[in-house]
């Protein structure tokens, strides 16, 4: 059991934590991540008590955070995002006292959530990227449903583990296509990136996992060693999924006298990161206005994360080169310069006179306090030190008059004009970018 078992953990483990690290903030890659790590835990609990109801439950626990992350791919408008979200975490937490409670075969009752997330990926597959996703996904669900299925039958069967083995390979191709999937959405390049974490996952499996195995043959039935073992792979692989985030957090903690270094230490790893990430330099013409589009409105939300905007492929526009014109040509300071590009963008939108909040400056309000100044009109704790009088009157204004869902329909109108502007100066033809946003009559009031 250990020689699949701990191979198969310690691989779970690693893209759980490499998920992760591509971007904390995005449900896609947690509710995927979470599916990893409850398989992991799944994988122990059998390697010591085969059959018992904890590790039935861990191997179906991951029907739900691939529900998850199906229904995060699903390409909707924030006012259909919002009570989707919802059903699928009341969902979620409504089946996990079911799939506690029922025994056996009755536990696969954890794969309707799933089967719900796939029908709707199905019915949204025109907009979905890449094309052959949901097909994918499906191929692999019917998988992870019979060897699940013969897993938890009443029936006597061999070769237990290598059933575990075979949901484990599932769930790793699951794990994968959701990186391809946040990639092509991002507009970043995912396989340099990902071989280089995989080497030393691989290295882990094979320098850490692979002793650890034989320590549980040659000490069987002493359950606290084999949880040791498990416990060090688990670290190892944490530490070869999340190798940047846990570089720069060493450099914190040995170089915490010295802020210079560990700033100048921190842009060259980011720089080295981002350029594993950052697409081959290419005509962005010829990616289309839809991408574009996207783009622009990624760019536009990740504006105060320079880490996200040095990935982008808008650094590559022509406008950027320009302004770097004679200077180092790092990813940190294209990214720098597409900022000011944005900023430029929004500015631009400001209508004439002085601060208002009527229907032709939500546009400009929205961009300008929403992203450029990452202020976030909702928050329970709004703190107002160091702002102007402008943002605080826009902050208190959206809370008041504009609902939240109202708010980021207005970001996805807003950025298709950024877009269209930032179209026609790369040279596009001068039309209208798809989903062109109009007039809408919403009621605004004066702060």
């Amino acid at each position: 059991m250990p020689a699949v078992a701990v191979p198969a953990f310690a691989l779970s483990c690693w893209l759980a934590c490499y998920l992760i690290g591509r971007d904390p903030r995005r449900w896609v890659l947690r509710w995927s991540a979470a599916a990893l790590v409850a398989y992991a835990i799944g994988v122990a609990a059998w390697t010591i008590a085969p059959d018992a109801m904890p590790a039935q439950v861990f191997l179906c626990l991951p029907a739900l955070g691939w529900a998850g992350s199906v229904v995060a791919l699903l390409p909707l408008t924030p006012p259909e995002r919002r009570p989707i979200d919802r059903g699928a975490l009341i969902l979620g937490v409504l089946f996990l006292p079911m799939v506690i409670a029922l025994p056996g075969v009755g536990r696969l009752i954890a794969l309707s959530p799933l089967l719900g997330g796939l029908t709707l990926l199905w019915r949204h597959r025109g907009r979905i990227v890449p094309r052959m996703l949901p097909s994918a996904l499906t191929v692999m669900a019917v998988l992870y449903a019979s060897g699940l299925g013969l897993l938890l039958s009443p029936a006597e069967l061999d070769g237990d583990m290598l059933l575990i083995g075979a949901i484990g390979v599932d769930l790793l191709a699951v794990g994968y296509l959701i990186a391809v999937a946040h990639a092509m959405e991002s507009g970043e390049r995912l396989r340099p990136d990902v071989r280089r974490s995989l080497v030393a996952g691989v290295a882990v499996t094979v320098l850490v996992a692979l002793p650890a195995a034989v320590t549980m043959l040659l000490v069987p039935d002493h359950d606290g060693v084999v949880l040791v073992q498990f416990g060090v792979v688990a670290a190892m692989s944490a530490a070869a999924g999340l190798a940047g985030r846990l570089r720069r957090l060493l450099d914190r903690v040995a170089l915490y006298d010295d802020v210079a270094l560990r700033s100048d230490r921190a842009t060259l790893f980011l720089n080295a990161d981002a350029l594993l990430r950052r697409r081959e330099p290419r005509r962005l013409g010829a990616i289309g206005e839809p991408e574009f589009l996207r783009l622009t409105r990624r760019a536009l939300n990740d504006f105060g994360d320079l880490d996200r905007l040095a990935r982008s492929p808008l650094t590559d526009m022509p406008v950027v080169e320009r302004r770097l014109a004679g200077r180092e040509d790092q990813p940190r300071a294209r990214a720098r310069e597409l900022r000011a590009v944005l900023r430029e963008s929004v500015s631009a939108l400001r209508p004439p006179g002085p601060f208002s909040t009527t229907d032709e400056w939500r546009y400009y309000n929205v961009l300008q306090f929403c992203c450029v100044l990452g202020l976030n009109p909702y928050a329970r704790r709004q703190r107002s030190d160091g702002m102007s009088r402008e943002a605080r009157l826009a902050v208190d204004w959206f809370r008041r008059y504009v609902p939240q869902d109202v708010t980021r329909q207005w970001q996805r109108e807003a950025a298709m004009v950024v877009a269209e502007r930032l179209w026609t100066e790369l040279g596009g033809r001068h039309r209208a970018l798809p989903g062109r946003p109009a007039t809408d009559e919403i009621a605004t009031r004066q702060p």
